[in-house]
């Protein structure tokens, strides 16, 4: 018993080290690479990009900026913007339903793309289906962009601090982030392995059994959706990337994992930032838990449609010779 342990305690420490060590490898560019953009404000110039779509989600142009934002930093930097812009409470909700599907879109994109699914589509799938689930909620709402006043982009603070203090905040902040995410991988890859050792995974999973049935997942990635559910794409990484890369996963149930925590992951800390901004708590969780569950079920019937085509083709084709 005890040396079981002591072997899944060393194998939890080391897969943990390893994981810190690949994450920081995606993190550090992409952080430094965004704290350039909004250092010299370029990202203040990017609202170009969505701006022509902004009317079809029923939100003013200025929200532009947010959401490029929100693509770029994530809820952290959503939730800043949104204290020092004015936008309705209808609009504030639109915003952070379609953030809390698609934000940090690079760096998660990455981690998906080491875990079983192409990082492009990953990336193309959750900014589509932040578009749909924003403005679908948008039609139920009734919201139209003229919905309580907004003001306009000049209204977000584009500081310009000198480049040393910018680089001092961004060596903190990633540090900072560094020791949260080192908090959360250390020990959750410890207690993965025990869990592994004493076949706790099995009934872990069965308990999970009748929610991952509603979500039209399989079983076996269990463990990885209540990881990416909990603790969200980037602390979760570790967990996911090394579980898909030493355990033999079925292609298809990969897909439809990352299907439904592409659109919904993070369900505790991502959701909670917006309740500081006294947004309703449904539109926070419900719509991308539906969301996620729709797009897997379509999956899935999708790939039995195509199984049930082939079939037939081939028996016609059987039956033509």
């Amino acid at each position: 018993m005890t040396n079981r342990t002591e072997e899944a305690l060393r194998q939890g420490l080391i897969k943990g080290w390893k994981g810190l060590v690949w994450l920081l490898k995606i993190i550090l560019p992409v952080s430094f690479a965004t704290a350039l953009l909004v250092h010299f404000g370029i990202i203040y110039k990017l609202d170009f990009l969505l701006t022509p779509v902004m009317t079809w989600l029923s939100l003013p142009a200025s929200a532009a900026l947010v959401l490029i934002i929100g693509l770029f930093t994530g809820p952290y930097g959503v939730v800043a913007a949104l204290s020092v812009m004015t936008f309705s409470m209808e609009h504030m909700i639109l915003i952070a339903i379609f953030i809390l599907i698609s934000h940090n879109l690079i760096q998660e994109s990455i981690i998906q793309g080491n875990s079983g699914i192409n990082l492009f589509f990953a990336a193309f799938f959750r900014l589509f289906m932040a578009l749909i689930v924003t403005f679908v909620c948008a039609k139920i709402m009734g919201v139209t962009p003229e919905s309580g006043g907004a003001v306009g982009l000049g209204a977000y603070p584009q500081e310009s601090k000198p480049f040393m203090v910018m680089l001092k905040l961004w060596g903190w902040g990633t540090f900072k982030l560094t020791v949260q995410i080192f908090c959360i991988i250390m020990p959750l890859m410890v207690i993965l392995e025990l869990a592994k050792t004493f076949n706790i995974i099995t009934f872990i999973t069965k308990m999970a059994s009748p929610a991952l049935s509603v979500m039209g997942l399989s079983r076996s990635t269990g463990m990885l959706w209540l990881t990416a559910s909990i603790f969200g794409l980037a602390y979760g990484a570790a967990v996911i990337v090394e579980e898909t890369q030493s355990n033999e996963y079925k292609k298809e149930d990969l897909t439809k994992l990352h299907l439904s925590i592409g659109i919904n992951h993070g369900m505790i800390e991502d959701p909670a930032l917006f309740l500081l901004l006294g947004l309703p708590v449904f539109w926070l969780w419900i719509p991308r838990l539906v969301a996620a569950i729709i797009a897997v079920w379509l999956y899935s019937f999708f790939l039995s449609a195509r199984r049930l085509y082939a079939k037939r083709a081939c028996h016609k084709k059987f039956c033509d010779h």
